[in-house]
């Protein structure tokens, strides 16, 4: 079960909340909670940071999977984006964005879905397999865009960048195929989020980049013109040495969370989500509040505190224009299917009645926002999120 936020518009359109002049009075179940400006300024930062080093910026949009949303970036000046479904790809090709990667390890079993897709726009797709590229081509009419999936020390999937006889072998299928064009190589350095700090994070990003660079040369003996993708938010965020890199595909950076605001990649103000809960039991026995916000809500997420259990976020005061920063010393220490637990301190505690919300800031942005499946902006308008959209059985294109 999922609780989806009040009012939320699974269209992408933007419909005025009318129940009250106040932007917060008329929440009632668990809302996530959107500040549009400072979304706007982490897009900004990073854009401007990718300008500088002068390589592409192709922000993953896994993170907000929002129209509204993605017309900030427009806004910014980016052309070409990263999604991580075949039906994520086709929720923005059907909002106008015509150069997309899908950055998961493509499905043979969508090809049709891929084919369909390549015949309306730029479609980039992962391979790390020989065989994959023959069960696709033989189900291709389009041409698609492969980018090679290289393992670079996170071990979740790709060819392993020692691993040369079999980045060469499918290289060579990709290049022998009809209907793939092999475009470069791609990686998602992943390891950079276990990082204690910036700087580690910065190390482990940059070995991961040298690795990807040493493919490269192998690799471009045989196939020129290879391009070179990296991304991860907190890589994207530390690193200043980008030689060698052509485009960069960070994502969470767009609302960022408590893991990357313990970690420096940001600020706390730099949060550009909160998801509000009504208070629903107060027991100042035990300086503990009960909400209505739950596992369903903020996902399972946790990180660990120095000298205390994890946490599962962090607890904010709601205003008119947001959230407060961080409450000190209150956080969620306790999660159930519906319910959170809100460790706060006693002199807080006094103020609060029930019925009363609380902002609490999520572990991970990613995950809360996909439970949500919408937002809740400050202006009390509403954005989409795509696991919020109706259902829709796909459908072969009427130009095929």
């Amino acid at each position: 079960m999922r609780c989806a936020p009040h009012c939320v518009l699974a269209s992408g359109n933007i419909e005025k909340n009318r129940a009250s002049e106040m932007p917060l009075d008329d929440i009632t179940t668990p809302t996530l909670l959107l500040d549009e400006a400072v979304c706007r300024r982490n897009i900004a930062r990073m854009q401007q940071k990718a300008a500088r080093h002068a390589v592409l910026f192709r922000p993953h949009f896994k993170t907000h999977q929002s129209r509204r949303v993605a017309t900030w970036f427009r806004d910014a000046g980016v052309t070409a984006i990263t999604v991580s479904s075949v039906g994520m790809a086709r929720y923005f090709a059907d909002d106008g964005w015509h150069d997309i990667t899908i950055a998961f390890p493509v499905n043979p079993r969508e090809a049709e879905q891929i084919d369909d897709l390549a015949r309306r726009m730029s479609l980039g797709v992962l391979i790390e397999s020989p065989d994959v590229v023959g069960q696709l081509d033989r189900r291709l009419g389009a041409a698609v865009d492969a980018w090679l999936k290289i393992d670079t020390g996170y071990g979740r999937t790709g060819i392993r960048d020692e691993n040369h006889a079999l980045l060469r072998e499918t290289a060579q299928a990709v290049a022998a195929s009809t209907h793939l064009r092999l475009r470069g190589l791609l990686t998602h350095g992943g390891n950079t989020y276990s990082a204690a700090n910036n700087a580690e994070a910065n190390a482990r990003f940059d070995t991961s980049r040298r690795r990807m660079l040493a493919v490269a040369d192998l690799l471009r003996a045989d196939h020129t013109g290879l391009r070179v993708s990296v991304g991860d938010t907190p890589g994207c965020t530390a690193a200043e040495d980008f030689t060698g890199i052509d485009e960069i595909r960070p994502g969470n950076f767009v609302f960022f969370d408590v893991m990357q605001s313990r970690r420096g990649s940001c600020l706390a103000d730099d949060i550009a989500i909160a998801l509000a809960c009504p208070v629903v039991a107060l027991h100042p026995e035990r300086q503990e509040v009960v909400v209505h916000g739950g596992a369903v809500h903020l996902s399972c997420e946790r990180i660990a505190t120095p000298g205390a259990d994890s946490i599962f976020g962090l607890v904010a005061m709601p205003r008119a224009d947001g959230w407060t920063a961080p409450i000190p010393g209150a956080a969620v220490v306790r999660l159930s299917q519906e319910h959170g637990i809100v460790h706060l301190p006693a002199s807080r505690l006094a103020d609060l009645r029930v019925g009363d919300l609380l902002a609490i800031l999520p572990v991970h942005s990613c995950l809360t926002a996909e439970c949500a499946r919408g937002y809740r902006c400050l202006d009390g308008t509403t954005a989409d999120h795509f696991a919020g959209r109706p259902h829709h059985t796909w459908r072969a294109s009427s130009q095929r």
